[in-house]
């Protein structure tokens, strides 16, 4: 359950973020954003680990800064595999995923603490 509900968090986030910053990012309805939460997921499982084992020297170098580029890279990939997803520049997408990150963190937070 853990799974939809990271997958329906980011579909919200990415319906947010794109109704908050147009110029940066564009979805063009939540179908879309759905399916790319998915893609997303599936690229981070699969892709992901090989790309930090590579880039591991240069995001030692820069005390762990560089994971922020990587996210921005799967995020483009993300909006290879899906269309209508959609960044105008790689800029946008690393700014979109330190929003994107920021605000995970976040909600993680508030469903992970015990409630009394």
């Amino acid at each position: 359950m853990r799974y939809w509900t990271r997958v329906l968090v980011d579909t919200l986030l990415f319906i947010a973020i794109s109704g908050l910053l147009p110029s940066l990012f564009f979805v063009s309805n939540i179908w879309v954003a759905l399916i790319a939460s998915i893609v997303l997921s599936v690229l981070n499982v699969l892709i992901k680990p090989i790309l930090s084992l590579l880039s591991f020297p240069i995001t030692f170098l820069t005390l762990g800064l560089f994971s922020v580029v990587i996210n921005g890279i799967m995020l483009q990939l993300t909006s290879i595999f899906v269309t209508g997803f959609v960044f105008p520049s790689f800029g946008a997408s690393i700014i979109v995923a330190i929003i994107l990150s920021l605000a995970n963190t976040i909600i993680t937070n508030q469903f992970s603490r015990e409630r009394y």
